[in-house]
């Protein structure tokens, strides 16, 4: 994958984007009243969130989600270890790592300041966030926004990483 400094920033960007959008497509989903519910109203919403949430995506996946997502993956899978096994572990110990900070951005943001909750409260929201976020955060990861900034990744990096 990225072997750059400039690759890894535009992998970074992809995949903040895209987890950032399929995250607020789910959320504000539920927000509307459930998955059954769904309408397409809720691209259009999602996109408004997602316009800023992505940043903190970007922002705290760089100063700590990676490193520790890789660190803890990096305990679990050894060099040898076939490369599909390697990047699913990365992905969901770097989830593992992100669903709980950026829960705690989302409660803050639309549970408390947004939301007009009580910061007493903000315990209770974070966890409630992490509890409905994490399973279709890792699934969104894994089949969706992964995939998706790969494939987009290695479409403009081609020629660099044909070369390398």
């Amino acid at each position: 994958m990225p072997k750059t400094k400039l690759q890894g920033i535009v992998f970074g960007l992809l995949m903040s984007i895209t987890m950032a959008y399929g995250m607020e497509v789910y959320n504000v989903a539920l927000k509307s009243g459930g998955l059954s519910a769904m309408t397409n109203r809720v691209f259009g919403d999602a996109l408004l969130e997602a316009a800023y949430m992505w940043i903190f995506v970007f922002l705290f996946s760089n100063l700590w989600g990676n490193r520790l997502g890789h660190a803890l993956a990096a305990k679990l899978v050894r060099p040898e270890d076939n490369p599909f096994v390697d990047v699913v572990l990365r992905s969901a110990c770097t989830v593992l790592v992100m669903c709980p900070t950026m829960s705690a951005v989302a409660a803050v943001l639309f549970s408390v300041l947004l939301g007009g909750g009580s910061w007493s409260q903000l315990p209770a929201y974070w966890v409630g966030t992490v509890l409905k976020n994490f399973p279709m955060a890792l699934l969104w990861n894994l089949f969706a926004a992964g995939p998706v900034s790969r494939l987009l990744f290695r479409r403009l990096f081609r020629r660099q990483l044909a070369a390398a």
